[in-house]
């Protein structure tokens, strides 16, 4: 089908998915350009595709758009060719190591955080309430597609962390009392929580942890971003856990 029109009324519906409340009202998202729309398709979760080629897929309703409505429905300077109106997973919570991040707000950060989850074996993340919306472009665009290769859950992370407590060891970080993550042992079912940029761990949070680690730096280092900062850790858990 060929829209030409800004006006169209489908053209209006995604638009609007640029829009955070829009997209947890129908529990959709857009991606944007081929490598991305290629991994959703992979999941089974395009609902439509949208493009300015010719090109058509016969599995799934295609919509031929003009540049200048695509350019409207981008988020991007510089459009891509093809965008895919994609549905959110239903994901069910499996017990075994899991990623609790504690209001991250860069999108950047999110999604660098996602991608060496799934490189590095953390097949579940918690985000808490108020980190930034994963279906963020910006987010979705870092994660290079890996968003689809993990299973995602919002929670209350306080709630979350006091329904698991009994059943996980609770890692949390520390710059200055943390230990060596070598000195520590991982049991099959923990939790690692990483901190926001700008103040770390809610107090709160931090009173559920077991453990704190730390990461060795040089003296004029105070701090690492926190994409750098989890990805360090979970490289290194990995490399010593005993889950499988």
């Amino acid at each position: 089908m060929k829209i030409e029109s800004l006006k169209n009324d489908r053209v209006k519906k995604w638009v609007r998915l640029k829009d955070k409340k829009e997209r947890d009202k129908t529990g959709t998202f857009l991606v944007e350009g081929d490598h991305l729309v290629t991994e959703a398709k992979k999941k089974g979760l395009v609902l439509e595709i949208i493009t300015t080629d010719d090109k058509q897929d016969s599995r799934i309703p295609t919509f031929t758009v003009t540049k200048e409505i695509m350019k409207k429905i981008s988020d991007q300077v510089s459009p891509s060719s093809v965008v895919a109106v994609c549905k959110k997973q239903d994901e069910i919570f499996t017990p075994g190591p899991v990623l609790c991040l504690d209001d991250i707000q860069d999108p950047g950060n999110l999604g660098t955080i996602i991608r060496s989850a799934v490189a590095f074996g953390f097949k579940e993340i918690v985000l808490s309430e108020h980190t930034v919306d994963v279906y963020n472009p910006k987010v979705i665009r870092s994660t290079e597609g890996m968003l689809f290769h993990v299973k995602i859950f919002r929670k209350n992370l306080e709630e979350f962390l006091k329904s698991i407590q009994d059943e996980y060891v609770i890692f949390g970080t520390d710059v200055k009392d943390g230990i060596l993550v070598e000195e520590s042992v991982f049991p099959p079912q923990y939790a690692l929580i990483i901190g926001s940029e700008g103040t770390g761990m809610n107090k709160n949070i931090r009173a559920l942890c077991d453990k704190f680690f730390y990461i060795p730096m040089d003296s004029n280092c105070e701090s690492l971003n926190a994409g750098v900062s989890a990805s360090i850790l979970m490289y290194e858990i990995n490399k010593r856990s005993t889950y499988e």
